[in-house]
């Protein structure tokens, strides 16, 4: 998969465009600080003792994907991506961050795309207010954009850490 264009969100426009540029934003800016570093490099934590990672954090980006567009929002049964370790697959929160031997950004990058793509697909024929079953309620759409984009902001920032840390790069 090639680096996703990054558009800055629309200034006058819908909330519902709104909300889904903003999270089309933060998914591209993701993407784009993993851009042109070698396999070892996206392996690599920022400093101790966090061990959070570049591809860990695409990894988590496809899981948390996954969570909220399939599993909660059309109660899709599909097992979750990654597990952290001595963690169940009927678990709490999903994984990522942990990087298998055989983990690849190609790979991540590629589940990571089918998950968006997935996503898309099942919030294009639903309103904002429509709700899905969770915790013994109900969310919203506009709950689950919401939150996704704050959960992408918040590893966007995780990865321009790291990206700045390895080769000093910022900004993107």
């Amino acid at each position: 998969m090639s680096v996703p264009e990054r558009s800055m969100p629309p200034l006058v426009a819908d909330e519902r465009t709104t909300l889904e540029s903003w999270l089309d934003f933060y998914r591209a800016t993701l993407v784009q600080k993993c851009a042109e570093l070698p396999e070892e490099r996206l392996r690599e934590a920022s400093v101790a003792p966090s061990s959070v990672t570049l591809l860990g954090l695409v990894q988590h980006a496809a899981a948390v994907e996954r969570n909220w567009f399939r599993r909660v929002l059309v109660q899709e049964d599909v097992p979750r991506l990654y597990a952290p370790a001595g963690e169940s697959e009927g678990g709490g929160h999903d994984g990522g961050f942990e990087l298998a031997e055989d983990a690849t950004y190609e790979s991540a990058v590629a589940v990571w795309g089918e998950e968006v793509r997935r996503g898309r697909e099942n919030c294009a024929g639903r309103g904002l207010d429509d709700t899905s079953p969770f915790m013994g309620g109900e969310v919203t759409l506009r709950w689950i954009y919401t939150h996704m984009i704050g959960e992408y902001a918040r590893h966007c920032g995780h990865a321009d850490l790291i990206r700045e840390r390895i080769d000093g790069r910022t900004g993107v």
